[in-house]
């Protein structure tokens, strides 16, 4: 059974205790590979060879960095098909997805974080005759990135690539729930010539890997996607040791299909927007509020569509619903739909798990589910599921659909179907969210500062807002004479 390895000082190592943890493939619940149960001794490794990497890293030109990234990007594109399918394995996603969105998009981030830097500028400020300001931003040291399971290599190089560019060292952890991307990824690094210790990954447990990057004492900048629980943790310990923190957390994203939508684009890509990667990226929509005159046609079209979504084997190109992620996050799901139940709610279509024929048969699958009949307030529609459920619920005035979608303690992403453009800006500027989807969803430019409010998050990922994030700025006075 293969061994996944550590990647330390420009090497694949084995963690320094010789213990490891099953890597289960979801979709059929079978251990098939081996991860590290890294701990704080091989974080420590990592850190000081991170530390002896970055003077020569950081003195490099944004150019000479950029050539570098951008080998490591075309190796991403090359393996296209190898990475796409450890990623269907391990995740459980269709291989399609991983193929058609993923791993391109991962490839994207090396891409434009690599030519982004050489653009990369900052500012002056003259005072007339008398002084002149400018502002220098230099890379910070070594800088702790820990990534998620339901994006894996996406979201690992979303941080990753920024945090290079830049001119940081960086020590990584990625989930142990998904760990072979970020493994393959490594060989790609040492294959592209990047230089050793300017990329460490650390696999393992958070309470032992994360917790000891989160809390070392000379790392200073963390970079998390998870759940808000585990980000308040962080800040708990990071805010007395004063770590630059950008923390990208949960969602209970709000659609809002108004009367003059377009019918069946909307219909079609709210199932696209709740179903895709089995409900399991942050920027799912799980509540779909339907405005009061097209309720009854919307639910009947959405529900039927939904039924025709084929469950199954990841590896399949029929498949558009695949393996949850996990059997704790399985059972988790599945106890949200218990509750949903117990709250009132009428499963229109779903609720249950499913078994697949043939191979997939002890897999962990659950029919896409939707839900009617709850009030806005209920555990159901305020805390976050991440998984194949959504609940549908009409309205009658802006006004309420505005309140209803505000009311979680969440505030990362929003669609709007409208063709009104006066009431898409208006809903726009009301919504308490990062993002705002107007007719369409996940349409991504990476640019964009990309985000969430209330406790969906801290700061801004992407574009100049992740660069900036990942330097120090200094202001320089220079008096004229």
């Amino acid at each position: 059974m293969e061994k996944i390895l550590n990647y330390i000082n420009g090497e694949l190592v084995a963690p320094l205790n010789e213990a490891y943890l099953d890597n289960v493939d979801p979709s059929t619940a079978e251990v098939y590979s081996l991860c590290p149960d890294s701990t704080s001794e091989d974080v420590e490794l990592a850190y000081q060879a991170a530390e002896a990497a970055f003077p020569s890293w950081s003195g490099l030109s944004a150019n000479d960095r950029s050539k570098i990234l951008l080998r490591v990007a075309n190796l991403i594109e090359k393996n296209t098909h190898e990475l796409a399918l450890a990623e269907s394995i391990d995740q459980g996603k269709p291989l399609w997805l991983a193929k058609n969105g993923e791993i391109p998009r991962a490839q994207a981030n090396m891409h434009f974080f690599a030519t982004a830097i050489e653009h990369f500028a900052s500012e002056a400020h003259p005072m007339g005759n008398h002084a002149i300001n400018y502002t220098l931003r230099t890379p910070i040291g070594v800088v702790a990135c820990i990534s998620p399971w339901n994006l894996p290599l996406y979201l690992f190089t979303w941080k990753i690539a920024p945090a290079l560019a830049a001119g940081n060292t960086v020590v990584a952890k990625p989930s142990e729930i998904t760990p072979m991307t970020a493994f393959l990824f490594s060989k790609l690094c040492m294959e592209a010539g990047l230089p050793k210790g300017v990329l460490n990954i650390v696999h393992g447990l958070g309470p032992k890997v994360g917790s000891a990057m989160v809390s070392h004492e000379k790392i200073s900048v963390i970079s998390f996607t998870g759940g808000t629980k585990t980000g308040a943790e962080i800040a708990r310990v990071a805010a007395p040791m004063f770590k630059k923190l950008s923390l990208e957390l949960g969602g209970k994203n709000p659609s809002i299909i108004f009367a003059d939508c377009d019918f069946e684009k909307t219909v079609k890509e709210s199932v696209r927007a709740s179903f895709t990667n089995q409900g399991e990226i942050c920027l799912c929509g799980s509540r779909l509020y339907i405005e009061q005159p097209i309720y009854e046609k919307f639910k009947a079209a959405f529900v039927e569509q939904v039924k025709k979504l084929k469950i199954g084997d990841p590896l399949l190109n029929e498949t558009k619903v695949g393996a949850i992620a996990s059997k704790v996050h399985f059972d988790k799901v599945l106890g949200y739909v218990d509750l949903a139940i117990k709250e009132g709610g009428t499963i229109l279509t779903g609720g249950k798990s499913f078994k697949p024929e043939g191979r997939c048969a002890k897999g962990y699958f659950i029919e896409p589910t939707i839900i009617e009949g709850l009030g806005h307030l209920c555990r159901t529609n305020q805390e976050e599921i991440f998984g194949p459920v959504v609940t549908i619920q009409p309205f009658d005035t802006e006004e309420e659909v505005l309140e209803m979608a505000n009311s979680t303690t969440y505030g990362l992403a929003c669609t709007v179907w409208t063709e009104n453009l006066t009431k898409a800006h208006r809903v726009a500027g009301a919504i308490k969210s990062g993002i705002v989807w107007v007719n369409c969803w996940l349409l991504r430019d990476l640019r964009t500062p990309f985000g969430g409010m209330k406790q969906s998050g801290v700061g801004r990922e992407g574009g100049w807002e992740a660069l900036r994030f990942f330097t120090e700025a200094k202001n320089v006075c220079i008096k004229l004479s």
